[in-house]
């Protein structure tokens, strides 16, 4: 019997690749793109957004977060009204779509969607949607043949475009209902 020598295929690539790894690995080192740095912030980079909602039909509410251009937010603010909330049950109309409280009561709801997209020279241009609820007492419905009093609810929706700039100064908007909306931008 003689004895011979065999290699397995895996043993002769990983050789070969050992040998002429070093060689590839300095060409593909000049191949590389130079790398750029500059000290100007993105445009698209995060801007602190302080908004805040005066109504004296949905109360007053803020809050500040902090998003990029192009990107929405949304604001939800629940209160109690005066007066406190307003009992309902699941067979009044529109029940599902009412801001319930953990007692099933309507309480009022504000909310806005901010959807802000900021220019070359730091100017926002801004869509706002906001919406709000409240109960205004109670009504009374014919529901399956049954009289129920159910929150009498008082709704309110617009939709707002402007501009801004991002400077930290302050835009005030004021509704068709007489809310008044204040937004300030700083990068």
């Amino acid at each position: 019997m003689s004895s011979s020598f065999k290699l397995s295929a895996v043993s002769v690539v990983a050789s070969l690749a050992c040998a002429l790894a070093p060689g590839m690995l300095v060409t593909m080192a000049h191949a590389a793109t130079p790398i750029t740095v500059t000290s100007q912030s993105a445009l698209d980079g995060p801007i602190r957004y302080t908004v805040r909602v005066t109504s004296k039909q949905f109360g007053n509410s803020q809050e500040t977060r902090t998003i990029r251009s192009g990107e929405s937010d949304d604001f939800t603010w629940k209160t109690v009204p005066p007066g406190g909330p307003v009992a309902a049950t699941d067979a009044c109309p529109n029940y599902a779509s009412l801001p319930i409280d953990t007692n099933g009561a309507m309480i009022r709801q504000t909310q806005i969607r901010f959807a802000p997209v900021v220019a070359t020279d730091g100017t926002a241009s801004v869509q706002l949607s906001f919406q709000a609820q409240t109960p205004h007492g109670v009504k009374s419905v014919t529901s399956g043949g049954k009289t129920l009093q159910c929150p009498n609810d008082v709704t309110v929706s617009q939709i707002l475009r402007f501009t801004m700039p991002v400077n930290g100064s302050t835009k005030t908007l004021t509704l068709n209902d007489g809310t008044e909306v204040a937004v300030s931008a700083k990068r």
